[in-house]
């Protein structure tokens, strides 16, 4: 009997140590951000001297997409442009494009997480780009998807793919040309970048674009569509993200138009919410579910608001003229919202880390204010967290580390001598960071 309870007992914790290396989509479980059950992770690195790195691998071409574990394996995706001199501007402030006519080579990589040998590569598709992108963007912005046995990668308008872990391509779909931009400019191209999100059975993508948005279903094992809905959207580039409730599930979008609530297994509309229209263009963050509430950020122009909603409803939930709340919205903040990065919830507080550098930190639960500190840097990627650190990685190239709580403490800042525009990844007790040349190991070899 006592050998039978060490085995359970071994079991369980091996489960748990298995959880915690995963990372299964952009900012890893749900969106969350956060790496429960990591290991000690790391606070201070040097990454031109390799000391607490414990590997640095190459990957050609440009691409912001984060990078994804599961179990032993990291992936990557990318874009490799025939023309060598191709550049994207991390500090770019306007809204120029880049002018991408060579052929390109849109490729998934498979690494070993444990030593960042690349396992194998595939080239997904080859061309000339069949959409324009932002100078600050790339032809690569989604980041994967998997759910341990099939990894999903979106590749803008050159397609969605699907390989297993042996790198075999199981299935692809086009989903034609995805080219969001400047709304009311049909000629502004600034590249896709929402992420695929997996849900049971479904891989399931919001293409938000000039004319004919649509968020759809895909079965994870053979590419059929399971649904598809049209949607009455401006241009976005926001993640979808799942709330798991008890009564039900909701799958919630942040757009323009209108924020929304899907029955993820039909992609019949359960609720939405008048988001401003033309009045909050350019909707990036992903919503995030926390504290049983969807919190849900972001927009330009104007002032970027907060809103808290409680899940259950139906129909349309919006403000009325005159009203200042409903009885589905928890909160709401008029102002404190980023642009580009999607928000962290880590225990009982909210971190937004602002493009200009401003972190606003607030109740997650209340919305109320809790602190203000301005970091000498900008950012494009989100935060994420474990062991009780954040992590915030800026477009200068460093990777600010501080610790959570409701007072400021910065306790370390790791160059890595290049722009760092995609999301750090966590698993066990190694930071994966990925730059504009390199994906690394943070952490003890």
């Amino acid at each position: 009997m006592k050998r039978l309870f060490h085995i359970s007992l071994c079991l369980l914790l091996l489960a748990g140590a298995t959880a915690a290396q995963n990372w299964p989509q952009f900012r890893g479980a749900n969106a969350s951000g956060v790496a429960t059950g990591a290991g000690v992770t790391p606070v201070s690195w040097n990454a031109s001297k390799s000391e607490n790195v414990a590997w640095k691998t190459a990957i050609p071409g440009l691409s912001h997409a984060s990078p994804v574990v599961w179990g032993d394996r990291v992936f990557v995706i990318t874009a490799v442009s025939a023309d060598t001199t191709a550049r994207f501007n991390a500090k770019d402030k306007g809204i120029g494009l880049a002018r991408d006519d060579a052929r390109h080579a849109w490729r998934i990589y498979s690494l070993d997480r444990a030593t960042g040998r690349i396992n194998w590569e595939r080239t997904a598709y080859e061309g000339v780009p069949r959409s324009k992108r932002h100078v600050k963007a790339t032809q690569a912005n989604s980041t994967p998807a998997t759910d341990g046995k099939v990894v999903v990668a979106l590749m803008g308008s050159e397609g969605l793919y699907a390989y297993d872990f042996a790198g075999k391509l199981l299935w692809k779909q086009d989903l034609g040309v995805l080219n969001p931009g400047l709304a009311g400019d049909p000629t502004s191209e600034w590249g896709h970048a929402s992420s695929p999100i997996i849900y049971k059975h479904l891989v399931i993508v919001q293409c938000d674009k000039h004319a004919g948005s649509f968020i759809a279903a895909y079965n994870l094992r053979d590419g059929k569509q399971a649904w598809r809905v049209e949607r009455d959207e401006l241009p976005s580039w926001s993640p979808p993200a799942i709330y798991e409730g008890h009564a039900r599930a909701e799958l919630v979008t942040n757009a323009s138009n209108y924020v929304r609530g899907y029955d993820p297994l039909t992609g019949k509309e359960l609720w939405r919410f008048a988001n401003g229209g033309q009045q909050s263009q350019v909707q990036m963050p992903a919503p995030v579910v926390a504290n049983d509430l969807i919190i849900v950020t972001g927009g330009y122009p104007g002032n970027r608001p907060v809103k808290a909603f409680r899940p259950g409803a139906s129909g349309d939930i919006s403000l009325k003229e005159g009203e200042e709340t409903t009885p589905a919205l928890a909160y709401r903040l008029a102002r404190g919202s980023s642009y580009t990065g999607t928000p962290l919830v880590y225990g009982e507080l909210m971190y937004i880390s602002g493009d200009n550098g401003m972190l606003r930190v607030f109740e997650a639960k209340t919305g109320k204010p809790v602190y203000e500190q301005r970091l000498p840097a900008t950012f494009s990627a989100s935060p994420v967290a474990a062991d009780g650190k954040i992590y915030l990685a800026s477009e200068d190239g460093d990777v600010f580390v501080f610790k959570a709580g409701a007072a400021y403490e910065l306790l370390a800042t790791n160059p890595m001598g290049e722009p760092l525009m995609a999301t750090p990844a966590i698993s066990g007790n190694l930071l994966i960071v990925r730059s504009q040349s390199y994906v690394y190991a943070i952490g003890k070899k």
